[in-house]
Parts: C-alpha cells; structure tokens; sequence
C-alpha cells in the first residue's frame, strides 16, 4: 500500500461550507470503491473532488486487484469547481502514486461521456435556499437532460445523483454519501423513480450515529448497480451503527414504491414492515385525505403583533370587532383529543394570545390607532403584509374540524375544534367531508391514537431539526388512518375508554399508554388483529421515533 502523503490548502472551513463541500472520513471511501470497483482495469470518475479522498481509495482498490490496467490512462478522473482544491488533488495523487486527471469545472457544465464503470462521491450539499441563480438553473437542465424534473426547492445534491449517472456505462455503478432526504423528501421523488427506473439494484446503508461530527444533516449511502439495466428487481437496506460497523451490517430485501414514493419503509424491520403493510394497505385503513382536506393554517406576516392575550386586548380597549377568537401559537396546548370552548377560556386565564387582532371594514378608535403603532413598528414591510390590502387584515382562512399538529416531539395529534376557533399556520386545518363530519367530530382524534398510524406518521413525515417530525399537509394527506366503517364500528368502545384516554394525554409521557388502550379497543377487539402484531407495531413505532429523536441529538466529540 502506497504511503499517503498529506498536503496542506488554503481552502478555508468557510469557502468549503458555502460551496457544500465536506471531508469524507477514509473508512467511507474504502467500503463503497471496494463494493464499486470490481475489476483492475476500472476507470472511475470523482466528481466534485474535492481533496480527492474517494480517489485516493479508488487507486487502492485498483493497484489491490492487480497488474491488468484500463484502456483509459490514468483510470482515475476527477471534477473539482475549486481551482486551488483540483490544483492539490493532483499533486496529491501523484505524490501517492496514483496519477489521476482532475478537471476544473462546475459540475453539470460537464457534458456527460458514458466511460466509466464507477462513479463515486460526496456530493456538495448546498440547500435550496443558497442553490440559487445560475448554479441552479444549470443543475435543473443536466437533471432535465436525463428526463428528470426538479423544483427549485431541490437541494444541489438531487441534480448531482441524476447528473453523476449519466457518465456511467451500462451495467456501471453509481456509489454516493447523500442526504437521507433521499428517503423522504418530496422534491426527490423524481430521483427516487429515475434510479428505480434505471439500475438493476439498489442498495441502501443508513447510520444509528453520526458520520459526520459537525454535521446535523443524516447520511444514506447510495450504491446503485447495473446502470441502464433496471428497473430494479432487488432492493437491500443496510443498518450499521457506524463507519467501524459496515463490515458487520446485514442485509434486509425491501420494495421500495417504483413511482417515486418514499423509501422510509426500508427503515423498518422486516417483521414491521410486514405488519404496517399488511394493516395499512388493508380495506380497514385509509388515509387522512379520504376524510377530507388539510391545508395550512393562516399567514399573520408578524404573529407577535396580531395574537393578542387578553390583557393586552384590554390595555389596548379593543373591541369584539376588532378581534376573532384564535387558538394560541404554536401546538403544544392541541396534545388532547378535543379543543372545547371551556378550554379556550381557560388559556385565556393564563393570558395565552388567544385574539387575532382582525378588524372589520370599520375599525374602531382603538383599533386605528394600533395600527397606527404597528406602522411605527415598521410591521407593514413585512413581506406577507405589504402584499396584502390593508396591510392589517389578514386573510381568512376558515374554521377547521379539527387542528391537526404540524411539528412534533412524538407523533402528530388530531384535536377536534369544537371551540371553533381560527388557527395560525403553527398548526394545519382539517375539514371533513359532509360524509363523514359527525364520525369525524366525535371520534377521529381517539381513532389516530393507534399503532399503524403512529409508525405511518414516521413513514411519510420527515425528521427536523432537534429530532422533531414535520408533517407537511401533502405528507398528513397520506397518514394512514382507520376506515369511516372501522371507525363507526368501534365507536362504543372507543366511547368507553375516552375519559382515560384523555386522562393519559394529560400525563407527561402518557401518550404510549392512550395508545395501549385504543390498539385494544380499534386493532384488537374491533378488528381482530393479533397481539403480537399489535406488539410488533408498538416495537416498529418506538424504533423509528426513537432513531430520528437520537439522530437530532449534537453529536458528541471525544476529548
């Protein structure tokens, strides 16, 4: 084995962040070039190289399997945008006894040359809020090129897959460290269909820990075989505790969705996902959509200035006029089964923002001159404000049927509004069908309470930050929730075990327990279900949150 010799750059951490460039640890690059380089004669391609660490691996693996030699020479490639960075990665090769060519150049200005048996990489991970201009334009027209649409909410990594495959020859392997929005993003879903689409086999590598210390965003390795030969008739998913463990994880066969559709099943145990699937896809559960629509909640443009608690309604000698009734920010008072006109007045007490402050076509006195003063604030330039005429209405959007909680520490909850009041975009509105308004009033926020849809709302939500899962109204469209029939059918025993339900989801950490008594009374006695399916569901439940909670944690650097 060759001696590695470092070299020094001015590249700074920060020029790095701003371009998404990051270090790969060497253990990473070893395992994926030696489960994509399978010849000596290989030629391989790095792009965004970067310090060239998979090629370093890469020129191992080759001098490893031997004397034979490419047609191509030197075997190794690479594309860097940083001039100095390719400058160095060269002469680091070569100092190393791997001679490589390295091409400076943005990326997707490179038209693909299908001569490569393996492509490997880090791709820069810029989100879509820095890849903007030019840099994404281009990178929508190379994913284009492979028949492959991207939004502008795509993060650079999503054009990079599509992009890097097409420099493959057929039967080539693509092997990447990605984001695992891979796995549940909806702007990756067209990545997700092209690499179904197009190779022979997929395989997955998740992580329990960190691969990267001062990184928050989660890894997935990509390795991606047979290119051109799909669509993918095989599917693995890996499970290793980190880099030290790759050699150790086994592999578990799963069926990802071959149109585009989130991959987080691959996450489940082989027994959960048998028990999800077999329960979720049955006749006795739907989705939430089949009960009616969830949208967003409203937009103020300034939360601070528009919620009112009731004293400052009082300072400010507003009147009934110029205010509406409001669920208060945020969701952490909507974590019960119903939101009751008692309960309302009871954050009032505790002097929650309770009021939008919503004048009519006539403000009042006091009105006027508070937004006289919201003025002076300067919070008519806020965005969503000065697009808005006047400035201090805000739009409407009418009374939900039920709240239905948006970020969550646990699982999302359904509150019923019988209060009927207003809710902000903290939290997302449901409205039911005529069809099912009264089932939906009275018992859809204990029927949620169940262990198919808990470990549903870990499929199709997203990990945020802090360990939190985000459901979008489009992901809470697709949360698996119990049949209108299933319901009505339960509906006596999901009477009688209501108070202590509700009593549970009063307890700090007694939501595991209002689940035990609603699989019993939905899953077990109404519809038949086994115990230990049930038991299997709870288990695929706890892993699943417990991992994307453990993956939010800081990571913790050794002294």
């Amino acid at each position: 084995m060759a001696t590695v010799t470092a070299f020094a750059s001015s590249d700074s951490p920060e020029l790095r962040k701003a371009r998404g460039a990051f270090f790969t640890p060497q253990g990473l690059c070893d395992y994926v070039t030696k489960w994509a380089i399978r010849e000596a004669s290989d030629v391989v391609l790095e792009p965004s190289c970067g310090h060239a660490d998979f090629l370093l691996s890469a020129g191992r693996r080759l001098a490893s399997l031997g004397p034979a030699r490419s047609a191509i020479e030197p075997p190794l490639h690479g594309v860097e945008l940083h001039e100095h960075s390719a400058s160095r990665a060269t002469e680091f090769l070569a100092a190393n006894g791997y001679p490589a060519r390295i091409v400076t150049s943005d990326f997707f200005k490179v038209d693909p040359t299908p001569i490569y048996d393996a492509v490997v990489g880090n791709p820069p991970y810029i989100r879509y809020q820095g890849f903007t201009g030019a840099s994404r334009r281009l990178s929508q027209e190379a994913a284009l090129r492979a028949g492959v649409p991207l939004t502008n909410l795509a993060s650079s990594w999503a054009a990079f897959t599509v992009h890097a495959a097409l420099f493959l020859k057929p039967g080539g392997r693509l092997g990447l460290v990605l984001p695992a929005e891979l796995l549940t993003v909806n702007y990756a879903a067209e990545v997700r269909r092209f690499l179904i689409s197009r190779f022979r086999k997929i395989r997955l590598v998740m992580f329990t820990e960190r691969v990267f210390p001062d990184v928050s965003a989660e890894v997935v390795l990509l390795m991606a075989e047979g290119f051109n030969d799909g669509p993918a008739a095989l599917c693995e998913m890996y499970q290793a505790r980190n880099i030290a463990d790759l050699d150790r994880a086994v592999a578990r066969p799963w069926q990802p969705d071959s149109d585009g559709g989130r991959w987080s099943g691959g996450l489940l145990s082989a027994q959960g996902l048998e028990a999800y699937l077999g329960s979720s896809t049955s006749n006795d559960f739907g989705v939430l959509e089949d009960w009616g629509d969830v949208t967003l909640g409203m937009v103020t443009g300034n939360n601070k200035y528009f919620t009112l608690s009731p004293t400052r309604v009082a300072q400010l000698g507003l009147s009934s006029d110029d205010i509406m009734p409001l669920s208060p920010p945020g969701s952490r008072h909507l974590r019960g089964l119903v939101y009751t006109k008692a309960f309302h007045e009871s954050l009032s007490v505790d002097d929650l923002a309770t009021w939008l402050f919503r004048p009519g076509s006539e403000p009042s006195a006091a009105a006027w001159e508070y937004i006289r003063h919201g003025e002076n604030l300067k919070v008519h330039t806020a965005y969503k404000c000065r697009v808005r005429s006047p400035w201090w209405r805000v739009p409407l959007v009418p009374r939900p049927d039920l709240f239905v909680t948006y970020m969550n520490a646990d699982t999302p909850r359904l509150c019923t509004n019988r209060a009927r009041v207003h809710n902000l975009n903290s939290v997302h509105g449901l409205y039911l069908k005529p069809s099912h308004l009264r089932a939906g009033q009275e018992l859809l926020s204990i029927a949620s309470l169940n262990s198919v849809t808990l470990v549903g709302a870990e499929t199709v939500g997203r990990p945020y930050g802090g360990g939190i899962l985000k459901l979008e109204p489009k992901e809470a469209d697709r949360l698996p929730i119990p049949a209108l029939e299933v319901v009505q059918k339960s509906k006596e025993k999901l009477a009688a075990i209501r108070p202590q339900v509700a009593a549970r989801l009063r307890t700090p950490g007694g939501l595991q327990e209002a689940v035990r008594l609603v699989d019993n009374a939905l899953l077990v006695d109404t519809l038949g279900m086994t115990r230990s399916r049930v038991r299997t569901l709870r288990e695929t439940y706890a892993q699943l949150s417990q991992r994307r909670i453990a993956r939010g944690r800081p990571a913790r650097v050794a002294d």
